[in-house]
């Protein structure tokens, strides 16, 4: 088993730049990241100071936005085993 040892976050920019290649809006980004809001999202791209990503949403979103469905199925029957009980809702429509 491995584990993530560093982690050295995405910059504001890096997150911006993110989101315009994917030609997403700021909710559709929030919903990947887990956020309930559009500006949520916005505070880790923006402001004087911006809100530093985590790795457990970043790892979240790099997921969802890697991982093909079978792959998120073992993920999500794993969570299962473990207890979890989680139901799926279509996520944002991305180009």
């Amino acid at each position: 088993m491995k584990i993530i040892s560093q982690y050295t976050p995405p910059t504001a920019q890096a997150l911006a730049r993110l989101k315009d290649d994917l030609g997403a809006t700021s909710q559709s980004m929030a919903e990947l990241c887990g956020l309930a809001q559009g500006q949520q999202w916005r505070k880790y791209t923006g402001g004087s100071t911006p809100r530093v990503m985590g790795l457990h949403m970043h790892f979240y979103m790099a997921a969802l936005l890697t991982l093909d469905e079978a792959s998120l199925a073992k993920v999500r029957a794993t969570m299962r085993e473990h207890g979890a009980d989680l139901q799926l809702a279509d996520g944002p429509a991305l180009p």
